[in-house]
């Protein structure tokens, strides 16, 4: 069974990372210039992704849709069970594939690919609305 409380509370924190990111985006030159500016939208990501595994994780335990062999295999469980749709699924695994970049290969990130990603943040948007929709019509 779904822990509502659970994801209402991983969907806050997606819609907060993607509020904060969406702020940042804009940001004077004077700000970009803090030292911490990009090393913050970079954490922000990381987590604001990882709140979306976190939800794909738990349905797929919690619905018995079988453990998926990594994050970005839960975004394809998800697919299959009708919660995403399959072009939203891919742009998840994406996603994944962005976080696991920023945490693992951190030193390698190029920080125009990040800044780039600013523009690109309706997935993530759509993640939560689908979640949204499937725990409606499950209820």
């Amino acid at each position: 069974m779904v822990d509502e409380v659970r994801v209402y509370r991983l969907r806050r924190s997606v819609t907060e990372g993607l509020a904060t990111l969406r702020r940042v985006a804009g940001a004077e030159p004077s700000r970009r210039a803090d030292p911490m500016w990009l090393p913050g939208i970079k954490y922000t990501f990381v987590t604001t992704i990882e709140a979306c595994v976190d939800v794909a994780q738990h349905f797929c335990s919690s619905e018995g849709w079988g453990p998926p062999a990594d994050n970005s295999a839960a975004m394809g469980l998800l697919a299959r069970s009708d919660v995403l749709a399959s072009d939203l699924a891919e742009s998840m695994r994406k996603a994944v594939g962005f976080r696991n970049v920023l945490v693992y290969e951190y030193v390698d990130v190029d920080d125009r690919i990040v800044l780039a990603r600013l523009a690109y943040l309706t997935n993530l948007d759509r993640f939560v609305s689908a979640v949204n929709s499937y725990l409606q019509r499950e209820k």
